[in-house]
């Protein structure tokens, strides 16, 4: 067993972009078009919505202006974008959708693009896989003449839709379709399972002509035969209601032709293909960038991350391989962040980035310039914000942002923007009292700020100073071009990047947001501005906005902020922490304790995590039905879907009765499952083992164990210390690097040619070519470890090809794509 986990490959996959906008939505003519359209858009993986938009208001041409971004935690078929129209008195009619096969993706990798919609029809509305067997034996009859019988054994199924959000009660029904016949035959209903096991063989006779005389080697060929197929649809078994149809796939008899016997999974496919001509109804213009990464051993790295390590200790730093791989990679805004995960993780990300912010500094002339750029210092300082300050702008930016989103109040202060009866003096207290309160919020934190911010803060502030001595304002802005402009700034502006918010705000919140990242962009930096450029602004509005400010107490509360967050001073924490909102949302929750099955038992609720606490409440906002404190929580587990037939379940243990939770839908199940086991991770009584099943009528599905005291089964997901740096998976962000270098493969060999060549050797100026982009201040250095940069990538590539060799076609990891009518 141990050998199989040091060999298996991990896939892991992930999906990132935007919903952009809509174009002439809903039909072109006719009754159903309506001018004051209010739509949204889902996302949908096969037929499980995992993402869903704002309502966009009375609009044909909606701009969503939507960003996403979630792990994906299992297999899907089918990647589809959903529009509909929001009903009042009824439910949310589908306008159109995009759909996507999981292996085209790749073409829109990246790129905006604009999609036509299709129509929603529930004959095309299909996902999963069936396993087949069909084999062809000789019988003889009665008349003492031979025939053939096909036997078609219908296995299984895997990865049916769930229906009305339960899983289905499925059924097949297998028919030998041809010319002149059409014989069917039915399955059992098997009851609650999206994975049904039917084991069910099914006879068909094949006529054969008179004239046969043959007793054995039949050959398809000689035969009508070629011209039957076998069809399997699979359906929901609606009882009193109408059956839904799951889908289907056809097998050409003539299949056999070679082979007697053939047994191979087969994915489901429309009714028809589900092509049908209807009205144009609009386009849909999306981002898509879907990754999968084929995550090797760890031990099949060690030579690229020992390399990468190793960066921060090479002299020069632009020879080392991180600095390298920033260079050829320049123009991809992802490749540095698997570098800087990879050193936080290993504690290496403080001393690297001193090295290249000293780079950067040396070729920095004026000390107002410092760190405009887009430089490879910057982005990993933007990165390591990002990653190490997320729970930092939670605590200091969500409640007042949650206020400002939520109380619309305007706040326009443009006289030319004005709407008509809008009171511009009212709008600008409106505005100077949300910009008080984040400034405060702001320059009121430096206890809650991570030290490693601070460590790095500290860092460029010294650095910064001993560049430009004669200049005493450079100290504060080294810091505050980080921390206020491209932190706190551009969290303010877009608080839904930062998931301090559900969604991108409305164009009016969205307004007032921009007025007051302006406003603290500018407070943040007046501590490090001299005096004759305080009031250098470009509008004459925000000019006399900003009359209203006390400058000198403005730059007191900055300065001593900045002084706070960089200064050698180490500060604890005082120890009283705010509550702060981790995950909400609705959720059904079984009810604690009961023994028996039933739907009764299962109720919609109001689920909150917060750093302090657990709660579930009736509905968002009232008082909450129980309370489990964060310590009392002994694990966190996902729970078998046999428990209660339902999918992504997962279980609470802690002091009582386990809480059973179900989520909306797969990624939903896994963040909820994260985030509470990241907030309870440093419990003293944690749990070694769970039960991935429940305890009903007197025993446990899963070991049938009687006890319900019984210690678990299974052995606990094994649980670090609450340390960011730990919830790296370092393996992943290494594959993602060789990916990276991998394709800039044709720049690493231009690097290697610029050192290697004499020109460069010797120093003189060459004309502009594509060497003129590297940074290569020592050829020999460089050259050295692009060498071994150059010979890790090919030995992991014959690791890649070893280990990945592709699924044979029919295998359950590579269904065939069976045709359709």
């Amino acid at each position: 067993m141990a050998e199989e986990e040091d060999t298996r490959i991990r896939i892991l996959q992930s999906l990132r972009g935007k919903i952009c906008e809509g174009k002439n939505l809903g039909p072109c003519s006719g009754p159903n078009r309506q001018r004051d359209l209010c739509t949204f858009c889902t996302i949908s993986l096969d037929q499980e919505e995992v993402f869903r938009t704002k309502v966009f208001d009375k609009s044909l041409s909606p701009f969503y202006s939507e960003d996403f971004y979630f792990e994906i935690p299992r297999p899907f078929q089918c990647l589809s974008f959903y529009v509909f129209a929001k009903g009042v008195f009824q439910r949310d009619l589908p306008v159109g959708k995009v759909s996507i096969r999981k292996e085209e993706l790749c073409k829109f990798s990246g790129k905006e693009h604009w999609f036509g919609l299709q129509p929603v029809d529930p004959n095309s509305e299909v996902q999963g896989k069936v396993h087949l067997e069909m084999r062809l034996n000789e019988l003889i009859i009665e008349n003492g003449s031979m025939c053939q019988q096909l036997l078609v054994r219908i296995i299984e199924c895997q990865g049916l839709p769930l229906i009305s959000g339960q899983n289905c009660d499925p059924y097949a029904t297998v028919s030998l379709v041809g010319p002149a016949r059409s014989d069917q035959k039915k399955t059992k209903v098997k009851k609650k399972t999206s994975d049904p096991q039917f084991e069910e063989t099914f006879n068909f006779e094949v006529t054969r002509p008179n004239s046969y005389t043959k007793k054995s080697n039949f050959q398809v060929e000689e035969e009508d035969i070629e011209k039957l197929e076998i069809k399997v649809d699979l359906w929901n078994n609606g009882n009193l209601a109408q059956d839904v149809f799951l889908g289907e796939t056809r097998v050409s008899v003539k299949i056999l032709r070679n082979d007697h016997i053939h047994r191979a999974w087969y994915l489901l496919q429309p009714k028809g293909n589900g092509k049908s001509k209807t009205d144009d109804l609009g386009s849909l213009r999306l981002n898509v960038t879907y990754t999968e990464d084929n995550v090797l051993p760890s031990a099949c790295y060690t030579p690229l991350r020992t390399l990468l390590l190793k960066s921060p200790d090479i002299k020069p730093i632009s020879a080392s391989a991180a600095h390298i791989l920033g260079d050829i990679c320049r123009e991809r805004y992802e490749a540095v962040l698997p570098v800087v995960r990879l050193l936080l993780h290993h504690s290496r990300l403080v001393p690297f980035v001193s090295a290249i912010t000293v780079l950067e500094l040396e070729n920095t002339q004026e000390a107002n310039t410092i760190f405009r750029g887009n430089s490879l210092a910057t982005r990993c300082i933007d990165d390591m914000m990002k990653i190490v300050g997320r729970s930092y702008l939670t605590v200091t930016l969500k409640p007042v942002l949650d206020e400002i989103c939520e109380s619309n109040k305007t706040c326009e202060i443009d006289p030319i923007k004005l709407k008509e009866g809008d009171n511009v003096e009212v709008n600008k207290e409106n505005l100077q009292g949300y910009v008080q309160k984040v400034f405060s919020s702001i320059t009121q934190s430096s206890s809650s700020c991570p030290p490693l911010m601070c460590d790095v803060f500290r860092s460029l502030r010294h650095m910064a100073s001993k560049r430009f001595p004669d200049d005493p304002h450079v100290q504060y802005s080294a810091v505050s071009s980080f921390v206020f402009l491209r932190f706190f700034a551009v969290a303010v502006l877009s608080p839904h990047t930062f998931q301090l918010r559900p969604h991108h705000p409305d164009l009016e919140v969205s307004r007032t947001l921009t007025l007051i990242s302006k406003t603290i962009q500018t407070l943040g930096s007046w501590g490090s501005l001299s005096k004759n450029k305080l009031s250098s602004f470009k509008e004459s509005y925000m000019y006399d906005f900003f009359k209203s400010f006390q400058e000198d107490k403005c730059i007191e509360k900055v300065k001593k902020f900045l002084d706070e967050i960089s200064s050698n001073v180490s500060k604890e924490s005082s120890g009283v922490e705010d509550s702060v909102v981790l995950k909400e949302g609705e959720i059904q929750k079984r009810a604690q304790g009961r023994n028996r099955f039933g739907k009764r038992n299962f109720k919609k609720r109001w689920l909150r995590v917060t750093n302090r606490e657990l709660s579930y409440h009736k509905h968002r906002g009232k008082e909450a039905l129980c309370i489990i404190p964060v310590k009392n929580i002994q694990a966190v587990e996902k729970l078998h879907e046999s428990a209660f037939k339902r999918k992504n379940m997962f279980q609470v243990l802690h002091s009582e009765k386990p809480l059973y939770v179900q989520a909306g839908n797969c990624v939903e199940a896994s963040e909820w499952v994260e985030v509470l086991s990241q907030v309870s991770r440093c419990n003293p009584d944690r749990l070694g083992t769970f039960h991935p099943s429940a305890y009903v009528a007197g025993a446990w599905l899963c070991c049938r164990s009687l006890s319900d005291s019984q210690p678990g089964c299974n052995p606990c997901t094994p649980t670090l210390l609450a340390n960011l740096q730990l919830d790296i998976d370092c393996d992943r962000e290494t594959e993602r690097i060789f990916s990276l270098l991998t394709s800039s493969y044709s720049k690493l060999q231009k690097m290697e040619d610029a050192c290697a060549s004499i020109a460069v050797y010797q120093g003189p100026s060459r004309e502009q070519d594509d060497y003129s982009l590297f940074t290569i201040q020592d050829s020999k250095e460089t050259f050295n470890t692009v060498r071994q940069i150059t010979h890790i990538l090919e030995e992991l590539q014959r690791e890649h090809d070893t280990r990945s060799g592709t699924a044979q076609y029919g295998s359950q990891e590579n269904p065939i794509v069976g045709k359709t009518s």
